[in-house]
């Protein structure tokens, strides 16, 4: 199994995505769509990622109250 991109990484390649729709005055169709769904991928990985490390924060938080 493949690691996980970090949500820099993630972030970065959006950023990459963007750049290309950006930079483009015309560009191929078939090709826009696909960068379309990968960007649609992306920001739901992001999505999920960012809920995990919340609840992380929360576990750590929870955590400490229990300790004092």
């Amino acid at each position: 199994m493949a690691e996980k991109d970090t949500i820099q990484e993630q972030l970065k390649k959006l950023e990459e995505i963007a750049a290309w729709f950006e930079k483009s005055d015309e560009f191929d169709v078939e090709e826009g769509l696909k960068k379309v769904k990968d960007g649609a991928d992306l920001v739901k990985k992001l999505k999920g990622r960012i809920k995990e490390v919340e609840n992380e924060f929360r576990e750590i938080e929870a955590d400490l109250k229990n300790d004092e």
